[in-house]
């Protein structure tokens, strides 16, 4: 073997390709790096479709704001194999134009946004999806997006584990203002940190609600408090229920004595108007996938033989 551990780290590290394919590049060139280089590039299509079947359950969740118009936000997951990848500045690269993409295409589904020229590239986002699962060398998927028009924010929370957007309905005048913007911020760090199911009592499904009181009433029935009392205590075990899940009826988080919503009051009353929070999408990197289980020292000792 005329190469060493470092040698494929640096190959590595130089192509974003995986720990194998740099070993077997590696001995494929006979120790020369430009031609393990050449190597991984010319493996073609089909590294891709082999690497596509692995699980990709790592990856950042990104949100951003339109940069010229301010009034398109677009959230977005995209997932890969690992942690260390999802660090990588080409895949972060790629995941920026896949959330410009959503915003100034605005595709109706998945495979319409695959189907788009890519913001600031020649290529569709399918076949830059390809080209970077080669030369990155692991698999990649674009799993999900959001996107709303109007007054908005975006917030990207622990460096891509959560992307948050946010449309309010208010007018161009009071979005335009310095106590709007960190009012905005302000929500969309609530929604990060606390994660609320709906937006307020009303978006609760029916059925939601009623298993909720029938899991509440039969609490009260286990705990032996007379019937003629029950309903009264569902009643009041329920709004705590909506303050936990709903977010307008939220402990706001920097100042507890204040609700979402009374928060939201206090600022649009400061600031001369209205405000409703209209809608909200957060995405959690690899939430519901399954995850894959690494052995890294397997993986070295696989390396050196």
């Amino acid at each position: 073997m005329n190469f060493t551990a470092k040698d494929v780290a640096a190959l590595r590290e130089k192509t974003g390709c995986g720990m194998m394919d740099c070993k077997k590049a590696l001995t494929e060139s006979n120790g020369d790096m430009d031609k393990a280089v050449d190597f991984l590039r010319e493996k073609g299509l089909a590294a891709a479709v082999k690497k596509a079947g692995r699980i990709a359950a790592e990856g950042v969740a990104y949100a951003t704001v339109c940069e010229e118009c301010g009034k398109v936000a677009a959230v977005v997951e995209v997932n890969a194999e690992t942690d260390f990848v999802a660090k990588n500045a080409e895949f972060q690269a790629f995941v920026k134009a896949c959330a410009d993409t959503v915003i100034k295409e605005n595709p109706a589904d998945l495979d319409a946004l695959l189907q788009c020229k890519a913001a600031g590239s020649e290529l569709t986002v399918d076949a830059l999806l390809k080209e970077k699962i080669l030369t990155i060398g692991e698999n990649i998927k674009v799993r999900r997006f959001a996107r709303y028009e109007g007054p908005v924010t975006a917030y990207v929370h622990g460096g891509g584990r959560i992307g948050v957007i946010v449309k309010f309905d208010t007018s161009d005048e009071i979005a335009a203002t310095e106590g709007f913007k960190t009012y905005a911020h302000n929500v969309a760090m609530q929604i990060a940190a606390l994660n609320p199911e709906f937006l307020d009592e009303a978006s609760v499904p029916a059925e939601r609600k009623e298993k909720e009181k029938e899991i509440l009433t039969q609490q009260i029935v286990d705990e032996g408090k007379p019937a003629n009392i029950a309903e009264k205590i569902v009643t009041g075990r329920l709004q705590k229920f909506f303050k936990e899940i709903c977010l307008v009826d939220q402990q706001y988080v920097q100042d507890s004595k204040l609700t979402v919503q009374q928060y939201t009051d206090e600022v649009a009353k400061e600031l001369g108007g209205s405000i409703k929070i209209a809608a909200y999408t957060r995405f959690e990197k690899g939430e519901g996938l399954e995850k894959r289980e690494d052995n890294f020292a397997e993986e070295i000792a696989n390396l050196v033989k």
